[in-house]
């Protein structure tokens, strides 16, 4: 018990005495450094914590997640641009396509033959497991269209949104 009481004591001093960095407390939800780009000014959230007494901390920026780089328009023929083809038509914003696109380049670099050994989830959208993607199709092990019209409605009944399944990615891990 005094060694619980001295070290309780002393992580209660340091903790008083110790000026935590901006960027230890206030950016604990800090996009990726790619967010902070000018193309994603419109799709960055920013907002300005300047309400925070303790230590006298100044201004600091807090980005929130749910954004991603803007991608530009896929090439033609590839699981990208079926992507954006499916993303459009569900009358979703381009912005959509980016954290789409991110989020399935994180899970399986959009590769239609991925598979997640640990885990047992496979294709473009990491489905757990794979065969629940034959809803969308008989094809679902090997045709990128089933997989990512599987994956679509997905994080929409899930998540809503590609930018909801994104942040979620972002802060847990995993969508």
């Amino acid at each position: 018990m005094p060694l619980f009481a001295t070290v309780a004591t002393a992580a209660f001093v340091l903790a008083a005495i110790i000026d935590p960095s901006p960027s230890a407390a206030v950016m604990a939800t800090t996009a990726p450094a790619a967010v902070e780009t000018e193309a994603q000014e419109v799709l960055a959230t920013s907002v300005e914590v300047d309400d925070i007494d303790r230590h006298d901390w100044t201004t600091s920026q807090v980005i929130v997640y749910g954004t991603a780089p803007a991608v530009g328009t896929p090439d033609p023929g590839t699981a990208q641009a079926i992507a954006a083809e499916l993303v459009a038509a569900r009358g979703w914003a381009s912005s959509e396509y980016d954290c789409l696109y991110a989020l399935w380049a994180k899970e399986s670099g959009w590769n239609v033959y991925a598979h997640n050994a640990s885990s047992g989830a496979y294709g473009i959208p990491q489905a757990l497991p794979g065969n629940k993607m034959a809803t969308a199709g008989a094809d679902w092990a090997t045709n990128p269209r089933t997989q990512i019209v599987w994956g679509l409605s997905y994080i929409e009944g899930r998540y809503g949104t590609p930018c909801n399944a994104w942040s979620h990615s972002q802060r847990i891990g995993w969508y």
